[in-house]
């Protein structure tokens, strides 16, 4: 898989893994979570055997696995182990069929659906070196996430949870026609004295970012053409043809570009602010007392709490900065507090705290997709949540639309956008500094395995960062503000 998003990639990781970039909590959380999901897999499939031995441990876990294989009183082996021509792979189900002499090879996914690019050559691997090692396979199935499933408590329905998509005919195709072309030239490439020389670009982000992106960017210019916003591959590809690697590079005359790409454009060009002629206008119709909102929420695969689905947000704090005309600032706030369900509580605590009149600034859409759906699932409280609906203004809509730095690097989120306008206001203080980070710390109280000292540090976390998000929108308004009288460029 690494080899097919870049062979570049792929030799590092084989010969320079040290070059990689340190994997980072939210990245770790996602594995996690995807671990998980395996391990619940394995449920659906009783009775079977795990092998133990660590991922590095392949040789061990290949004995363990050999052993186990003949023995027809175990019906499946949970990360069998299995090698073919210098190609090692550990596989998440191997069920034996009826009868007991052939296998199904399942590969469990933590996704909503089957994603050709993505898992075949994932699934097709597999198949080849066990079919290669002498196992008989009878079917090849990815197993993945049902979004249609509603937990109704208890113990999960894993026939609802999974959904197992039968891949043989795909699989087989992908082996006879596209890999060994592709395994041939990445043995070549593995074979060279040094890493093959191969252009950053799109494929460095897709269809996953690749783990030595900050080695193969260090020496990208100050504003490559990567950062302009929603650009097409086929319009990087069209820039990178014509020569132009960097923002400032792209002549001013050239087509294609779309009004904000533009924008963009002729900011980092110019070197100023981009100031749109309806910014003050804009901002004048945030109404006070103006009430700056963020929630935080969970998305679990696995779902919690009785009647949500898999990867559902949950929303289990908010933050709100209320300002006055005057310019005086309050702040309330919510986090939920037991391992129940947060929604309720959240509801009710929300409602009793936003002022009756006034905007409600958010910063983007989310919110209000959230208070919809909280309004479809807790029918006693549709009118007053949509009624909150209706006031919010989404500041991150007017920044993206109407104001541009050279600064933001292509990015409009609040950690974009804050530290250039407001320069003493950051998030490198913080133990919990995103909303991922967010997330992954009340799944830790959730799970309540914490001494009570870490719980209490992890809750003052993160009613630090949800009040920083929306004080940074607070100051982030005022800056704007400022900025609609200074004698910056405008458009």
């Amino acid at each position: 898989m690494a080899g097919l998003q870049c062979l570049k990639r792929l030799y590092l990781d084989v010969h320079d893994r040290h070059l990689a970039d340190p994997v980072d909590p939210g990245q770790q959380a996602i594995f996690d979570s995807g671990n998980a999901v395996g391990e619940l897999a394995r449920k659906g499939f009783p009775g079977g055997t795990l092998v133990k031995a660590k991922y590095y441990e392949h040789t061990l876990a290949e004995s363990f696995t050999r052993a186990l294989l003949p023995d027809e009183s175990v019906p499946a082996l949970y990360e069998a182990a299995f090698s073919l021509k210098g190609i090692r792979t550990r596989v998440d189900i191997l069920a034996r069929a009826e009868g007991g002499r052939e296998f199904d090879l399942i590969e469990v996914k933590s996704s909503t659906r089957f994603r050709e690019r993505e898992h075949l050559p994932d699934v097709s691997i597999q198949l080849c070196v066990l079919e290669g090692a002498g196992v008989p396979i009878r079917r090849v199935y990815l197993m993945h996430i049902d979004t249609g499933y509603v937990y109704q408590g208890g113990d999960h329905d894993l026939k609802r949870l999974f959904h197992l998509e039968d891949v043989t005919d795909m699989a087989r195709d992908y082996l006879a026609d596209a890999a060994p072309g592709a395994l041939a030239e990445m043995w070549s490439v593995l074979r060279q004295a040094d890493a093959p020389v191969i252009e950053t670009g799109r494929h460095c982000r897709s269809p996953y970012r690749c783990p030595f992106y900050g080695y193969c960017h260090a020496d990208d210019p100050e504003h490559p053409i990567s950062e302009l916003p929603r650009l097409s591959q086929s319009d990087e590809d069209r820039l990178r043809g014509l020569g132009i690697r960097e923002i400032g590079g792209i002549p001013p005359d050239i087509d294609g570009l779309t009004g904000l790409q533009r924008r963009v454009r002729d900011s980092v060009a110019s070197g100023t602010a981009y100031i749109g002629p309806d910014l003050a206008t804009r901002l004048s119709q945030i109404r006070f007392p103006a009430s700056f909102l963020d929630f935080e929420t969970i998305s679990p695969a696995i779902p919690l709490f009785a009647g949500t689905r898999p990867y559902q947000p949950i929303p289990f704090q908010w933050s709100l900065h209320v300002r006055d005309g005057d310019g005086s600032l309050s702040h309330r706030e919510y986090l939920h507090g037991d391992s129940g369900d947060p929604r309720e509580g959240f509801i009710s605590s929300l409602l009793e705290s936003v002022p009756a009149s006034g905007s409600i600034v958010a910063y983007s859409g989310y919110e209000a997709r959230v208070l919809r759906q909280l309004a479809g699932e807790f029918p006693g409280y549709q009118a007053p949540l949509l009624g909150l609906v209706e006031r919010l203004v989404d500041l991150l809509k007017i920044v993206r639309e109407t104001y541009y730095r050279p600064e933001f690097h292509g990015g409009f989120s609040i950690k974009s956008v804050a530290p250039v306008l407001v320069p003493d206001l950051a998030y490198d203080d913080l133990e919990v500094p995103d909303g991922l980070a967010a997330s992954v710390a009340y799944l830790k109280l959730l799970s309540g395995d914490l001494q009570q000292a870490d719980a209490a540090r992890i809750r003052e976390s993160l009613i630090a960062y949800c009040a920083r998000d929306t004080e940074a929108m607070v100051r982030v308004y005022e800056a704007l503000v400022g900025e609609c009288g200074d004698g910056s460029t405008r458009s």
